[in-house]
């Protein structure tokens, strides 16, 4: 599996989003980690936990909805957490280095 190392660097080759719109969905998950997100755990190698605040748990829905609809390996599940709502990002063996450069990107957000 390789990945795009353009506009954020971990859009896979198998997303079916098309090259053009790419970016704008980079700058979304971008504002999203910037806005939402209040913290970032890595349980397991195939593993991200988001925690969100919970107003913002329309908008991981929809982040999430929309990339599995492009990048189907991704399995977004939704709980309610001490702190909001985790937003848990699941990936296969095969697209740990994509969640790799989520976790980067995520963890790198300016809040």
């Amino acid at each position: 599996m390789t990945m795009n190392v353009g506009p954020g660097g971990w859009v896979p080759d198998s997303c079916t989003l098309p090259t053009a719109a790419q970016p704008v969905r980079v700058a979304e998950f971008d504002r999203f980690f910037i806005d939402a997100v209040r913290r970032v755990d890595r349980p397991g190698h195939t593993r991200l936990d988001l925690f969100i605040d919970g107003d913002s748990e329309h908008l991981g829905r929809d982040l999430a909805a929309r990339e599995t609809s492009c990048c189907s390996f991704f399995t977004f599940t939704f709980e309610p957490a001490d702190e909001g709502v985790a937003m848990h990002i699941d990936v296969p063996v095969a697209h740990a280095a994509v969640l790799d450069a989520l976790q980067i990107r995520a963890e790198g957000a300016e809040r």
